[in-house]
């Protein structure tokens, strides 16, 4: 039985499919579905969990090389939550693109990990290193 880490298994069998340069999606509550790609849904309530918690947790688990995250996450964003998804992506390289040129990346990813997050556009593209 897995006491430490990422204890999902869905989760667990998602993160451990993905290869070098492979992208995983972590998304908010309100992103858009795609039938063609593995969804695991973690929603439960409003902002549980967030992105943020998700992102975290990952990060223990593969070597994230490269990220995208929408424009309008900064204009639509504080300070203080622009700086801990800074915090959490330390030491990765960061893109932004427009909103809509960043949901055409989704499509070939891995899979898509869905949040119950209400924080806007805090969607996130991850790419293993």
């Amino acid at each position: 039985m897995l006491q430490t880490g990422l204890l999902n298994p869905r989760v667990l069998d998602l993160v451990a499919r993905v290869r070098h340069t492979n992208t995983l999606v972590i998304a908010d509550r309100g992103f858009p579905f795609w039938p063609q790609l593995e969804t695991v849904d973690l929603s439960l309530v409003d902002d549980v969990p967030t992105v943020l918690q998700v992102l975290r947790a990952l990060r223990g688990n593969f070597t994230v090389g490269k990220a995208w995250l929408a424009q309008e996450f900064r204009t639509a964003n504080s300070r203080r939550t622009q700086r801990q998804f800074t915090t959490a992506l330390q030491g990765v390289a960061v893109a932004f693109e427009p909103h809509v040129q960043f949901k055409t990346r989704v499509p070939s990813a891995i899979g898509l990990i869905r949040t119950g997050d209400t924080t806007q556009y805090a969607n996130v593209i991850l790419e293993s290193a």
